[in-house]
């Protein structure tokens, strides 16, 4: 992959755009290449006089042109001659501002006026001045900006009017100029610019500008100058714009709650990926750091918030105030931040003095719910601080909990902006799930102020570089505050490893690493690829390095790069530079780039060779679920895709475990001498489940792993048998092992008494659940896993409602594991759980206190409006009405997809979309909770193909939603009916979420393969194991 290492960014991107300008309908006239000049040699020859005919002809036709343009030029009054000029000014429309939107700015000497309208656009003749040299694209239409300029310094002032929703704004932008252009071009999206000007720095006056447009391809804003601006010199341009508040998620957009019956509003900012150029115009892109000044006028009845402390505030008699914030360090667009809100907060301060606010609605406030939050957060910074030995860059933290966001939250540096769900905590109806969601978010967000914010990525392609470390911090975070909970040992395979692996076995799937040239190209890189499996492969390069010396790695790499950029090769070099201090010669870049820059990973298979002693064949090749795609797509089939694996290997026996080595394998396929390997001995590759890889066995070593576990599981760790069960089921399901492994190793789980192993098992069967409970024969599939489950059901029993708060510490692993169980019993329909959990929804409803057990409400909740009548399901949606605490809202909304009345089910669907009563990040989950019923899965697909073009408009521009959605309703279409209904609705639908449709296609393709091929032999197997 190009890597565009021009400084500042752009200039790599408009080399790649060179050869064809990639411009559709109107503006590929617009744009195409015209000389300066065009001079015609008439050649005087037998048509001499024809020819003098058409010459007096065409100076009539330019006599009059010339009478027509002096009128224009006369009504521009800049720039003659300039067919940009002509250009600009037809671009405004000079359409008056919003009511009330006190637009009361001095008009600006060199401004072209009337004002450029947000929704209008560069003409035709636009193109022509800009291409000097005939086949170079006028520079706004570029994808990237031209990097002409860079700026250093913003200052910008904005009023926000919330009573009628609008806001207006003056830039001030110090550009340095780095070579010679006529054209400032910078983002800015559906704003209305009024006017803009450039100056020198120096009192020399305004520039001569021609004019300006706004060109909505690029998402950019154009200003002609009469004259080139000089490279190294420094220049301050000036913009007044004004925009609404949106009721919608990106950019500057507004949010309301009810607080005594009355509904109040707020206003704030979602910047992240490319959303700050719908705020103010800006140079939009991660490259482009600079210092910002801020200052937001508003009502005094709210506040404001952004990324640095308030300096000073202006008070003025119509009951208007000033907040002017502190100058930021130099930093990207896309992390700064503001707010208006009438919230109040809670603070800490940190043993460095850095002051942590929580700033939430007053009545969560009073209620205490942001007080978890805000005392881990003090404790993570200390804890970021001494292990990347870099502290905190700003005087203050501010936690912001917000009712709507498009995600569960956004690390804007000093700032940090959160959904409710992922921050508000009330201790004494939270479970521990929904304790360790909203710990987890917080970490990652945290991180992200030094991998992120102090050290930005080059450009989007390496965004798997903040968002992988934040991943994979979030474990070792919280295994800070919670040191019992083992979480980046055990959970972390669970969570992120099983999980990516799912999505990155699919032939659809990209590298973490890859390309991305223009905006709409950036929200595909935004995606569980880039989190979980950025964070899986820098755990196994943690875990390869040895963790002290990646330690200092990253120590080393923030040092050097703070306040700046830095691209993946970056960290590479100073890794490798790190392990040659401690004596190791690795060349980590050569290493990483087969796994970042390949998409997928390998399956390992180990073979034992019966016939020559301790020798083993290990091979590699690209895992893929559907191995019909190998033969159909030769990129897939061929032996190109090799990785350098680090295997760690040990042998074993019923009594002993070997201590592990580690065999770099490079090749497609090797063979490897293993000491003490011996007649009855098995072999046990990926210790640990540290690499990021399946292994497969031949079928002998299969069964002996099976036999031990069976015999003594405790031989084996925690973590690989957790591992031995995904690799199994995920083996068996792309066709790599037969039906009957993964369900014969499930058998010694009666014995299992860890957490991991369980978690393990009931994720894994998950998938192969919903393939297999629409079919007839789904009871023995049922009854199978009922057994398996039985014995520990009885062991573990149900809890009681301990709401002592050591309780969470002291018994994480142990609860967990009685959720999990309980959990499995109650969805394959054990009696006695069937039967405990409508006894505790009765006690609810006839006593009016909710005496269920925190950790098991939703398992409750979602069981009883599954076996019991409309009652129940009324019960519990005026209960998710009635609740203000925001985990039990949560888990209310979800237990309403429980039903098996589709009439209720149908309700609900169509509920989800007004925005009164289901939140719009929260109407996501309702159709995706329906489509997982298999009572309500083909309500859902309906719904989504009905409902299509609004929910696209929705959630089309935010990160992940839209793939969650499409995902969510179609993995577990199953049938060739359902597959087809998916192509036929793709063929009219698809604008804007290719990659998404492409991934469901080969999901369900998958999925009806594995029907035709294996279905009828793990049935057998079933009724076969039953019998006995």
């Amino acid at each position: 992959m190009e890597e565009d290492e021009e400084s500042p960014g752009g200039v790599g991107a408009g080399r790649r755009a060179g050869g064809g300008r990639a411009l559709s309908g109107q503006w590929a006239d617009a744009a195409a290449a015209r000389p300066r000049t065009t001079e015609r040699h008439i050649t005087v020859h037998k048509r001499l006089v024809l020819g003098f005919a058409v010459s007096i002809l065409a100076l009539l036709v330019v006599t009059m042109i010339a009478v027509l343009l002096s009128v224009r030029i006369e009504e521009c009054g800049a720039g003659a001659g300039d067919p940009a000029v002509a250009a600009a000014g037809r671009a405004g429309n000079g359409s008056a501002p919003p009511a009330g939107a006190r637009l009361n700015q001095p008009h600006l000497p060199g401004e072209l006026s009337p004002g450029a309208d947000g929704g209008d656009s560069a003409p035709a003749e636009a193109g022509a001045e800009a291409e000097e040299e005939g086949e170079r694209p006028a520079p706004w239409t570029l994808p990237r900006l031209p990097g002409h300029l860079r700026p250093l310094h913003y200052n910008l002032m904005l009023s926000v009017f919330l009573e009628n929703f609008t806001f207006s704004g003056e830039v001030n932008v110090q550009v340095e100029c780095l070579r010679a252009t006529r054209y400032v071009v910078l983002h800015a999206h559906r704003l209305r610019v009024e006017a803009a000007r450039l100056a020198e720095d120096r009192l020399a006056g305004a520039l001569a500008v021609a004019g300006f447009f706004l060109y909505p391809q690029t998402q950019v804003f154009v200003l002609v100058l009469n004259r080139s601006l000089e490279a190294q010199r420094s220049y301050n341009l000036k913009i007044l714009f004004h925009a609404p508040i949106e009721n919608e998620l990106l950019g500057f957009f507004r949010s309301s709650y009810v607080l005594y019956g009355e509904r109040r509003f707020l206003a704030v900012t979602q910047f992240s990926p490319t959303h700050a150029r719908k705020a103010f115009p800006c140079f939009d892109e991660p490259i482009y750091k600079a210092t910002f000044k801020i200052s937001i006028k508003h009502q005094a009845t709210y506040l404001s918030l952004s990324n640095m402390p308030v300096e000073t505030s202006v008070f003025e008699e119509d009951g208007w105030v000033t907040d002017h914030f502190s100058q930021t360090p130099l930093m990207s667009t896309y992390y700064l931040a503001w707010a208006v809100c009438n919230f109040t907060y809670r603070e800490t301060m940190t043993k460095n003095g850095v002051v942590i606010r929580l700033y939430a609605r007053p009545d969560a406030i009073r209620r205490g719910s942001g007080d978890y939050a805000l005392n881990i957060t003090r404790r993570l910074i200390e804890f970021y601080e001494d292990y990347f030995r870099m502290p905190y860059s700003l005087p203050k933290l501010d936690l912001l909990a917000v009712p709507k966001h498009p995600y569960a939250a956004m690390e804007n540096w000093g700032l940090s902006v959160f959904v409710e769900q992922r921050i508000l905590l009330d201790p004494s109806i939270s479970s521990i799930s929904y304790l360790l969601d909203v710990t987890m978010v917080i970490v990652h967000e945290l991180c992200h102020q030094w991998f992120g914010d102090l050290v930005t990525p080059v450009w989007w392609e390496d965004v798997w570089l903040k968002e992988g470390f934040a991943h994979y911090f979030e474990f070792v975070g919280t295994d800070y505050l919670y040191p019992g909970w083992n979480l980046e040992k055990q959970r972390f395979l669970t969570d992120v490893l099983h999980e990516v692996m799912l999505l990155d076995g699919l032939a659809s799937s990209h590298p973490v690493s890859q390309e991305v040239q223009q905006a709409t190209d950036i929200d595909r890189v935004f995606d569980w690829i880039a989190y979980k499996k950025g964070a899986a492969l820098i755990r196994m390069l943690a875990n390869f390095m040895g963790h002290s010396v990646f330690q200092m790695g990253l120590q080393d790499y923030l040092t050097i790069h703070k306040y700046g950029n830095a691209a993946r090769k970056d960290l590479w070099n100073t890794l490798s530079e790190a392990l040659r201090k401690v004596g190791k010669f690795v060349n980590i870049q050569v290493v990483m780039d087969q796994w970042t820059l390949q998409m997928g990973y390998p399956v390992i298979t180990i073979m034992g060779n019966e016939t020559t002693d301790n020798i083993v064949g290990i091979s590699q090749e690209h895992f893929i679920y559907d191995l019909d795609v190998k033969t159909k797509d030769s990129s897939l089939g061929n032996n190109s895709y090799l990785w350098q694996i680090p295997l760690t290997i040990a042998v074993g026996n019923t009594s002993h475990f070997s201590s592990e080595a580690i065999i770099w394998v490079s090749n497609k396929s090797e063979h490897h001498r293993i000491s003490s390997l011996s007649e009855g001995s098995w072999l046990l590759g990926n210790i640990n489940q540290t690499g990021y890889f399946r292994v497969n066995y031949d079928i002998r070593n299969w069964k002996l792993l099976i036999e031990q576990l069976l015999r003594n599981h405790k031989i084996i760790s925690v973590s690989n048998r957790a591992g031995l069960i995904d690799d199994a089921f995920n083996l068996a399901r792309a066709g790599y092992l037969p039906q009957n492994i993964p369900l014969e190793l499930l058998r010694y789980l009666s014995k299992e008494k860890e957490f991991l192993p369980w978690h393990a098992a009931s994720r894994a069967l998950y998938p192969l659940d919903k393939l297999l409970d629409r079919t007839e024969n789904y009871n023995i599939f049922n009854e199978y896993i009922l057994r398996q489950v039985a014995s520990m059901y009885l062991k573990l029993g149900w809890p009681t409602n301990n709401l002592d708060k050591s309780f969470v510490q002291a018994s994480y692993q142990h609860e967990e594991l009685r959720r999990e169980v309980i959990m499995l019993a109650c969805s394959f329909g054990n009696k006695h759980c069937h039967q405990q959990a409508a006894t505790l929804i009765s006690d609810w409803i006839s006593s009016n206190r909710n005496r269920i057990p925190l950790n098991v409400r939703d398992i409750v909740y979602c069981t009883g409006v599954s076996l019991m009548d409309e009652d129940v399901w009324e019960f519990i949606w005026m209960k998710f009405h009635s609740t203000t605490a925001v985990s039990e809202k949560k888990i209310l909304l979800e237990a309403l997809t429980c039903s098996d009345d589709r009439n209720l089910l149908n309700r609900l669907l169509n509920l989800s979309l007004n925005s009164e009563v289901v939140l719009d990040q929260d109407a996501i989950d309702v159709i995706i909770h329906v489509a997982r019923n298999p009572h309500g899965r083909d309500l859902a697909w309906k719904f989504f193909r009905e409902k299509w073009k609004i929910l696209n408009a929705r959630y089309g521009e935010a990160l992940f939603m839209n793939s969650k959605l499409i995902s969510g309703v179609t993995e577990f279409l199953n049938t060739e009916g359902e597959l087809n209904e998916l192509k036929n609705f793709i063929k009219t639908h698809e604008e804007g979420s290719a990659a998404s449709f492409s991934r469901a296609v080969e999901t369900v393709e998958a999925n009806v393969r594995w029907q035709l091929l294996y279905k009828e032999e793990l049935f057998q197997w079933l009724r076969k194991s039953l019998a006995h």
